[in-house]
C-alpha cells in the first residue's frame, strides 16, 4: 500500500536555488551552441579543403563526437586531460565537452544545409555582379539558414539535455542542484519532479520560440 506523504512546502522554500540551476543549465546551454557553431562553420569548410590533414581533422572530429556517448566526451575532458596535467573545474569541463560534441552535430547539419543550395545559385549571383562575400551573405546563407534553423533547434535542446551530465563531476546545473537539495531534505520525488517541469518548461518555450521565428522571419 501506498504510503507517502507530499510535502511541496519543502520544494517551493527551495525554488530559488532551482531556479539558480536551471539558469546554470541555459548559461552551459547557450554557450556550448554558440561555440559548436563557430567551431562547425570553420569545420564545414575544411571538409571540401584540398588540405587532406584538415579533412581528416574534421572527418576524425565528427566520427568521435557522433558515435561516443557525450558522458564519455565530459570524462575524458575532466579526468582524462588531468592526466596530462590539464586540471578543468567542472564547469569548463562540461562546456568543453558539449560543445565539442555539438561541433560534430552541428558540421554535418551545415554540410546538409550547403548542399542542398544548388550551384547555379552562385553562378546566378556572379552574374548580377556580386562577390563572393555578397554571394554568400544575399544568396547562399538565408537559404542554408531555413534549411539548418529546425534541426539546430533540436541540436540546441539536445545540449541543454546534455548540461545534466555534469552531475556525474559536481556541477549543481538544475539536474545537480535538484540531487543536491533532495539528498538534504529527503523529498526525492517533489523535487525530480519540479526539476522534470522545468525542464519541459524550457524546452517548449525553445520550440514555441523558434517555431515563431521561423514562421514570422524565414517564412519556413
Amino acid at each position: 500500500m501506498l504510503d507517502y506523504t507530499f510535502q511541496w512546502k519543502v520544494v517551493w522554500k527551495r525554488l530559488p536555488d532551482l531556479f539558480e540551476g536551471a539558469i546554470l543549465t541555459l548559461e552551459l546551454t547557450i554557450l556550448s551552441s554558440i561555440i559548436g557553431l563557430l567551431i562547425a562553420s570553420i569545420l564545414v569548410i575544411w571538409q571540401k579543403n584540398d588540405n587532406i590533414f584538415l579533412r581528416n581533422f574534421t572527418k576524425t572530429w565528427i566520427s568521435i563526437a557522433r558515435n561516443t556517448p557525450a558522458l564519455l566526451q565530459i570524462y575524458i575532458a575532466y579526468f582524462g586531460l588531468g592526466s596530462f596535467g590539464i586540471h578543468l573545474s567542472s564547469y569548463v569541463a562540461v562546456l568543453g565537452a558539449i560543445a565539442f560534441n555539438n561541433a560534430g552535430y552541428m558540421t554535418e547539419i551545415l554540410r546538409g544545409g550547403f548542399s542542398s543550395v544548388s550551384k547555379n545559385q552562385n553562378q546566378a549571383a556572379k552574374g548580377l555582379g556580386l562577390n563572393n562575400f555578397q554571394t554568400y551573405v544575399y544568396v547562399i546563407y538565408p537559404q542554408v539558414l531555413k534549411t539548418v534553423f529546425l534541426p539546430m533547434t533540436n541540436q540546441f535542446i539536445w545540449a541543454m539535455m546534455g548540461t545534466s551530465l555534469g552531475i556525474i563531476i559536481g556541477l549543481q546545473e538544475l539536474t545537480g542542484m535538484t540531487t543536491f537539495l533532495q539528498s538534504q531534505t529527503f523529498r526525492p520525488f517533489e523535487f525530480y519532479f519540479i526539476a522534470a517541469l522545468i525542464y519541459i518548461f524550457i524546452s517548449k518555450s525553445i520550440l514555441l520560440s523558434s517555431g515563431f521565428i521561423a514562421k514570422k522571419y524565414l517564412r519556413i
